[in-house]
């Protein structure tokens, strides 16, 4: 199911228009960004996703009621809650999506990558030299 989806499926819950949700549940997928196949739900579908979507969009947002008399606060926990739970049946925490994910040395900080200094110095901008230059 696609963002725009999703709105629409928030609107006709709670009330409201699709654009009122739209913020929301574009962010919950924007990791498809960085990562084109399913696998781009471990970054945001999940109970840790749920509480960040709280934290940038507010505790709630208001919408129209269905009926159109009036307004109804939509708690965002919710409206994450839901589309995750559309896309993928439950509720998962990130420990699901790490569960059988390998441990490798470079996690623990034990196997350390060195990168030559020429590599890292090669966009970098000259400046003067001189003792007038230093500050």
């Amino acid at each position: 199911m696609n963002s725009w989806n999703h709105a629409q499926s928030a609107a006709r819950k709670w009330g409201g228009v699709p654009e009122d949700y739209i913020e929301i549940e574009e962010f919950i997928d924007s990791s498809k960004v960085s990562i084109g196949d399913v696998r781009h739900r471990a970054l945001y579908h999940h109970t840790e996703g749920v509480w960040l979507c709280q934290r940038i969009f507010g505790r709630t947002i208001t919408v129209a009621k269905k009926n159109g008399h009036g307004t109804v606060e939509v708690p965002v926990r919710l409206i994450a809650e839901r589309h995750i739970q559309e896309d993928l049946g439950w509720l998962p925490s990130p420990a699901d999506y790490l569960k059988n994910t390998p441990v490798e040395k470079w996690m623990s900080g034990s196997q350390r990558k060195e990168v030559p200094l020429s590599t890292l110095l090669l966009d970098q901008p000259t400046y003067p030299r001189g003792p007038e230059y230093d500050y």
